[in-house]
């Protein structure tokens, strides 16, 4: 048996169907999947991402110990609240793991970790903190909810007084705020606006079902991965992992390598590595469905697919796949023996609900 959130007795409750997934037991879906999928993109569902790991960092030296712990650049952040998306890398240039930190004082910030990664980064957090006095503490008393959809923000202030349903509606993109005794988080992983909330743990099956009754569906995993890939948004151990650094991984946007005097784990060896690979978008222009670790066959030699799926929305199946840098636009894919036409583009595939394939490899 894995981990379990404060929601896994009401996914039983509501027919979800339980897999591991990091150590822990999640819904992967509920009735179905594809209905879950089109919840999102057309109104809103609500998904529980409780398995994820927040983790406050507090300290005098807080923000120079991140600008040393990751590869993007903390000091950007310089308004209470805002997010920044980055990699957490190993001294190889390796990606141990994606993360958000928030900024919410000049000695706080906030982190969220991924759940199968939770217990080798807080150790990794702990190693390096300490130098820089950081106190490291992981909230293991809250539940965290993602509402996410065209209508998802709405229907979440729907369940705040007056005054905290403003405050939350005013966040703008990529920022947070502790509104009441909810942390509410303008970001998420499906293409769609929405809310990450984290609120207490204690009331965490109320809020689903206050969700639910404002027209929230319930979604799982399942809709999530396919959300995240039309998305075009990496997925820890399929698209990066410790063996894959973020010039190979489409993260090259998240590497900050100005300033030129800052150190941080991995610099050295990003500054020595020619990417010979890149990450790119495949749509398949055949009848089949693309799925990880199928080979892609180049002009440049052959590559694999990290992550693939039939796309609900645009009705194609999509992927993203690690192909030879430089490799044109034109590949075929091994689908059980057999090679199949693809057309590399470059993602999101969706966005808002909309279609945003365009053509051309990936830089």
């Amino acid at each position: 048996m894995g981990r379990k959130t404060p929601l896994f007795e009401l996914h039983q409750e509501l027919g979800a169907r339980i897999v591991d997934f990091g150590g822990w037991d999640m819904p992967v879906q509920y009735a179905s999947q594809i209905t879950e999928h089109h919840a999102v993109r057309r109104a809103s569902g609500v998904f529980d991402v409780s398995h994820m790991c927040p983790v406050d960092l507090k300290g005098a030296r807080v923000r120079e110990f991140l600008q040393y712990l990751l590869a993007n650049d903390v000091s950007k952040l310089q308004r209470p609240g805002k997010a920044l998306y980055s990699c957490m890398l190993n001294e190889a240039g390796g990606v141990l793991d994606d993360l958000i930190v928030y900024f919410l004082t000049d000695s706080w910030f906030r982190l969220v970790v991924n759940a199968g990664t939770r217990d080798k980064d807080l150790a990794w957090i702990r190693q390096h903190s300490a130098k820089f006095d950081v106190e490291v503490t992981e909230l293991t008393n809250l539940a965290m909810l993602a509402i996410q959809g065209p209508e998802a923000r709405a229907k979440t202030a729907s369940l705040l007084s007056a005054t905290a349903a403003d405050a939350a509606l005013a966040l703008g993109p990529f920022f947070g705020a502790q509104v009441d005794n909810w942390f509410v988080a303008r970001t998420g992983y499906t293409g769609e606006d929405g809310f990450e909330v984290m609120i207490p743990a204690a009331d965490a099956v109320r809020v689903w079902r206050e969700l639910n009754a404002a027209g929230v569906a319930s979604c799982g995993l399942g809709a999530r991965d396919t959300l995240r890939l039309e998305a075009g948004m990496n997925l820890y151990g399929n698209d990066m992992d410790e063996k894959t650094h973020p010039f190979e991984s489409g993260l090259a946007w998240t590497v900050a390598m100005q300033p030129a005097d800052r150190d941080f784990i991995g610099r050295t060896a990003l500054e020595n590595i020619t990417p010979s690979r890149q990450l790119v978008g495949l749509l398949l222009e055949e009848r089949g469905v693309l799925r990880g670790h199928q080979r892609v066959v180049t002009a440049a030699g052959a590559g694999e697919i990290t992550s693939g799926t039939f796309s609900p929305t645009l009705e194609r199946s999509i992927a993203l796949a690690r192909i030879p840098a430089g490799a044109q636009q034109q590949v075929q894919v091994d689908i059980r023996g057999k090679l199949l036409n693809a057309r590399v583009v470059k993602p999101p595939f969706v966005r808002f609900g909309q279609s945003k394939i365009e053509t051309g490899v990936i830089a």
